[in-house]
């Protein structure tokens, strides 16, 4: 499945940010999804993780309360609605896609990958 991200872009501290994943080239709805970031001089970090039918989701505590994820199955596309943004969440956003539905916070779980899309977040 291919991935393009979008949405990324500059924001004050407190403001908000929707990003989308638009897949293609397979059936969407078999692929658990998921968001990654990377920040300069970092590790890529997992953010959230959705199940294939949208009713298991997963966040790493440091997004929880903030960023939520949903899909829509008819659009093909993911999305991660980032609210009360901090300067920490600063990083390039990854979706990624995996087909056996593992909802892993594990970068190596997943098959697919966009390239990702630029937030940044000033103080």
């Amino acid at each position: 499945v291919q991935l393009v991200e979008s949405g990324g872009g500059l924001v004050q501290a407190g403001g908000s940010l929707r990003l989308s994943c638009a897949a293609s080239g397979r059936t969407f709805s078999n692929y658990a999804m998921g968001w990654f970031r990377q920040a300069p001089g970092k590790e890529r970090e997992f953010v959230v993780a959705i199940s294939r039918s949208a009713v298991r989701t997963y966040y790493a505590d440091s997004v929880k309360g903030r960023f939520a994820i949903s899909r829509d199955n008819v659009k093909n596309t993911v999305y991660l609605q980032m609210n009360n943004l901090k300067p920490e969440d600063t990083a390039v956003y990854y979706c990624a896609a995996d087909l056996y539905d593992r909802m892993s916070s594990l970068p190596g779980s997943y098959q697919s990958w966009g390239q990702g899309t630029q937030v940044t977040v000033s103080s």
